[in-house]
């Protein structure tokens, strides 16, 4: 029997494997890493169920959210194809290419609500600082791949000088949130290339040193407000600490299990600011409490573990500088909007990723998931042969 028993183990193992390899070619064959999309599909998901609540039933924005994630799915399966040697190449074109859009926006952007950040072209308004935050740990990526790691002194310096020149203008238009962002892309690359501890020490240091001329001489008076409000938001609580206020209110009332859906009063009765945007996740932690928060955190937890996973098994070190920069920067951004909403950072107007209403940044980060898919599908299509 158990002869009998082996003989059929060995005659089916052949075709198990050979279906396995089908399986596995076929996601090869479009480039596309099957875990890191099923998140993403599930995170679209998420994002659209709380941002109909977030709007009030308003189907015409859950409509245009779809748009463009349908748009924002179409970019990052294209990018996928792309081979990663080829983006290398064009590294400094798109670098160069973002700094004279900011330029730009200096000259001719478009202003609203007391900031000149878009751009107008046919008719289609865009961010160019959006471009930025996937630029700029391309760039950083490969001049640093193309030298000796670590980082020589030289090449620490030139690669801070490429991250602070986008930063800077960014600063100006003016966008603390996304220069902040845009600089944390650059300097992940540069941490992730081995740099010395003693790089490091003396960075904090001079970070350090620079926070009072930034507050006296870079920070508005608006800006240096919402630092300020972030100790003590009851000093203004009908101005400046509105927004930390209502939003920490909303989250307290959701307790353990929520109001439940589409029955949050802070948001539906308009006390809650900009809930479709960037404070989202205090509607999701009113209306479905600390459970559904733990939830949406642990899928954006798992996204991130994947694009480490990613980063590690990239075959070279632009691969892997560009795939961990991608994948610590997204946890940069949760990260911040989570702390922006809970009263733990300033207010800083950085979107809750897949999940707040947005065009632009929507697009970059899929843009950036096209890149994490290449990377992926290009490491295992070397494994197997």
């Amino acid at each position: 029997m158990s002869s009998v028993r082996q003989q059929d183990f060995l005659r089916r193992m052949p075709e198990a494997s050979n279906d396995l390899r089908q399986r596995r070619s076929f996601w090869h064959a479009i480039h596309i890493d099957p875990w890191l999309l099923l998140l993403l599909v599930m995170l679209t998901f998420s994002g659209m169920w709380v941002l109909y609540s977030a709007s009030e039933g308003s189907l015409r924005m859950v409509q245009r959210q779809a748009t463009f994630f349908g748009l924002a799915y179409i970019a990052m399966f294209a990018v996928a194809q792309v081979r990663l040697s080829l983006v290398a190449r064009w590294a400094p074109v798109f670098y160069i290419g973002g700094v004279c859009l900011l330029i730009a926006v200096l000259f001719f952007g478009v202003g609203a609500k007391g900031a000149q950040r878009w751009l107008s072209l046919g008719g289609f308004r865009f961010q160019p600082s959006e471009i930025m935050k996937l630029a700029m740990p391309i760039a950083i990526a490969a001049y640093l791949a193309s030298k000796t790691l670590p980082p020589k002194f030289k090449h620490v310096f030139w690669s801070l000088v490429l991250i602070s020149i986008p930063t800077v203008l960014i600063i100006r238009q003016p966008d603390l949130g996304t220069s902040i962002l845009v600089a944390a892309s650059g300097i992940i690359v540069l941490f992730y290339s081995g740099l010395s501890w003693r790089y490091i020490v003396t960075a904090f240091t001079l970070l350090g040193a620079s926070v009072w001329p930034m507050w006296e001489y870079v920070l508005r008076d608006y800006q240096r407000q919402r630092v300020l409000t972030l100790f003590n938001p009851e000093s203004d609580p009908q101005g400046a600490g509105w927004n930390i206020i209502q939003s920490k209110t909303a989250i307290g009332s959701g307790g353990m299990s929520g109001k439940g859906w589409l029955e949050g009063t802070q948001s539906h009765l308009n006390f809650l600011p900009e809930s479709h945007t960037d404070f989202i996740i205090a509607v999701l932690a009113e209306e479905l409490g600390f459970i559904g928060v733990l939830l949406l955190l642990a899928l954006y937890l798992l996204i991130v573990a994947r694009g480490f996973i990613i980063a590690a098994n990239a075959q070279d070190s632009f691969r892997r500088l560009l795939a961990g920069s991608i994948t610590l920067t997204f946890f940069i951004y949760v990260f911040v909007n989570v702390g922006m909403v809970g009263g733990l950072l300033p207010v800083v107007g950085v979107p809750l990723p897949l999940v707040s209403l947005g065009g632009t940044s929507l697009v970059t980060l899929m843009l950036g998931f096209g890149l994490l898919m290449a990377i992926s599908t290009e490491q295992r299509l070397v494994v197997n042969k």
